[in-house]
């Protein structure tokens, strides 16, 4: 039954014209149709019609063109044509084969500098976790050391840094170089001590291939010269943190890195003496990390405790962080980050051994996490969060070292003694050693750094590194039927860092007090370091303290 009320759709298709009265003057609207009309027969319905049927017919060109469009799929871009030669669509043998190599080291230079890009975003890890776990009157002071001290670092390695680490490293084979970096100084034949070739990256450094490893070794730098200025972190004066920085950038950490990385004297401790392969650190536990790790202790006892940190019977009182969950964020990012710190270090695409890197990676950092998570837990009640961040990062550092060269099952196993080994480490560098460190840097980066070489040791399991350091064989640590030459040249390395890194930062800090003095007065320390020293405050319109 049809209505016929009004809105119906009997009164829709055919009614009269609404008017609207005003006054005396009876006035049609300009969107009612005559009386005689229907809706059908308006102008305006009309040209809406039209305009439907113009855009039916574009978009139908339009979907007839794309249906006729390139090669969609992409089976038949790129081919003989292609390929430089001097016949055109035509190239020899050489001509392809040559072409092959070109594409290989472009693919294998570009996975470095994405790599190295991953590396420099953990800065930006590095910066939420240490400015979280710090209060928040020094939140800008903070976060301005893990800014500057990458300019600095970049000037400093850049200059000179790179030529003392790499300048004798030999000829970059994956990434195509032209020709090899030789300038490397021995104090007997088969014992390098030092690089002396690609200052200011130039003469033979200014070659494609070395542009790139240079980015790549630039970001590994930094991150070990960021690690102290957590664990030095709300009494470090500025002005001695830049001086720190050229010097841990320019001398103590690429000497140390060439002796492992650079053709250096502990990289020979197989062909020289017969261990292993020499000392081996895939990516970094000791260069990086432990270097970092021991420099910072070596700081934080300088410079003493932050005020009230202890008690009068030397019990280390909680000093709270300001923002956990920008640390947690940190965290994060550096996870993320570290699949280029771990898995580029390859140096090559083609090494398909990055993907293992990168699984064991992961595995590590989460049984780090739980580990530590679940003993603070058991022990205190309660799963500080603060707690299983450090023990994820010490997942991470410990496997770096041995990440290519162990499975899973190792991996796993690493990672449980990192976290077991942090919380302890916390507990051991506070209440016995008395050093106060806001971040728990020496822990994580130094203590976890020896932990990951000696692990190499132990885990290694012959599924990799055939030729390593001028070595025939794969590497076989002592769990996997390769006797105690392996550990022993990791021992070695684990003895060397902790000596070198810590002996000299420790003398520098110390003549730097005294010259130059590295230490905030008491009153700028009480306030907060982000006015006095940085001249603004991290949050304005309210007092944190």
């Amino acid at each position: 039954m049809k209505s016929s009320r009004p809105g119906s759709a009997s009164t829709l298709w055919a009614t009269k014209p609404a008017t609207i009265t005003r006054g005396n003057k009876t006035k049609t609207p300009f969107y009612a149709a005559p009386a005689t009309q229907s809706l059908w027969a308006r102008p305006s319905l009309a040209r809406a019609c039209l305009k439907a049927l113009l855009l039916g017919v574009v978009l139908t060109l339009l979907f007839a063109g794309l249906a006729y469009a390139g090669d969609r799929g992409g089976g038949a871009t790129g081919g003989a044509a292609d390929v430089a030669a001097k016949v055109a669509g035509r190239p020899s043998a050489a001509e392809t084969v040559a072409e092959l190599g070109h594409v290989k080291t472009a693919l294998n230079l570009f996975f470095l500098i994405f790599g190295g890009s991953l590396v420099f975003f953990m800065q930006a890890g590095f910066a939420m976790v240490e400015t979280g776990f710090c209060r928040s009157k020094n939140a800008v002071h903070v976060i301005m050391t893990n800014l500057v001290i990458f300019a600095i670092g970049i000037v400093a390695y850049w200059a000179v840094g790179f030529a003392l680490q790499f300048g004798g490293v030999g000829t970059l084979t994956t990434l195509g170089a032209t020709q090899p970096l030789s300038g490397l100084a021995q104090i007997a034949p088969g014992w390098g001590v030092i690089g002396h070739q690609g200052f200011f990256l130039s003469g033979r450094s200014y070659d494609v291939a070395i542009m790139g490893f240079f980015f790549f070794q630039l970001v590994f730098m930094d991150t070990a010269a960021t690690i102290p200025t957590g664990a030095m972190a709300e009494r470090w004066k500025f002005s001695s943190f830049v001086v720190y920085g050229f010097f841990m950038a320019a001398i103590v950490y690429p000497i140390y890195g060439n002796w492992v990385w650079g053709g250096g004297w502990l990289s020979a401790l197989g062909r020289n003496l017969g261990l292993g392969h020499g000392s081996l650190d895939f990516a970094g536990s000791g260069v990086v990390h432990a270097v970092g790790g021991f420099s910072a202790l070596a700081g934080a006892l300088v410079l003493g405790p932050r005020i009230g940190k202890f008690a009068k019977d030397g019990a280390p009182r909680v000093i709270l962080a300001h923002n956990l969950p920008l640390a947690i964020l940190g965290v994060i990012i550096l996870v993320f980050g570290w699949v280029g710190f771990n898995g580029a270090s390859t140096l090559a695409a083609t090494d398909l051994r990055f993907t293992v890197v990168v699984v064991n990676t992961f595995i590590a950092s989460a049984f780090g996490c739980l580990t530590a998570m679940f003993l603070v837990w058991k022990r205190y009640g309660k799963p500080d969060p603060s707690m299983a961040a450090n023990g994820m990062l010490a997942g991470l550092v410990a496997v770096t070292a041995p990440c290519a060269f162990v499975n899973t099952l190792g991996a796993a196993l690493i990672g449980l003694v990192a976290g077991l080994l942090v919380v302890v480490a916390i507990v051991f560098v506070e209440g016995r050693l008395k050093v106060d460190d806001p971040v728990g840097a020496v822990s994580v980066h130094g203590v976890n750094g020896l932990w990951g070489l000696i692990a190499l040791g132990l885990f290694a399991d012959g599924s990799y590194g055939d030729g390593l350091n001028g070595v025939a064989g794969t590497v076989r640590g002592l769990f996997y039927g390769g006797g105690a030459g392996q550990l022993g040249a990791q021992l070695v390395s684990v003895a060397v860092v902790v000596a070198w890194s810590f002996g000299l930062m420790y003398a520098f800090f110390r003549i730097q007090d005294k010259l130059q003095g590295i230490r905030v007065t008491r009153d700028q320390e009480t306030m907060g370091l982000d006015v006095p020293e940085m001249g603004v405050a991290a949050y304005p319109d309210s007092l944190h303290l």
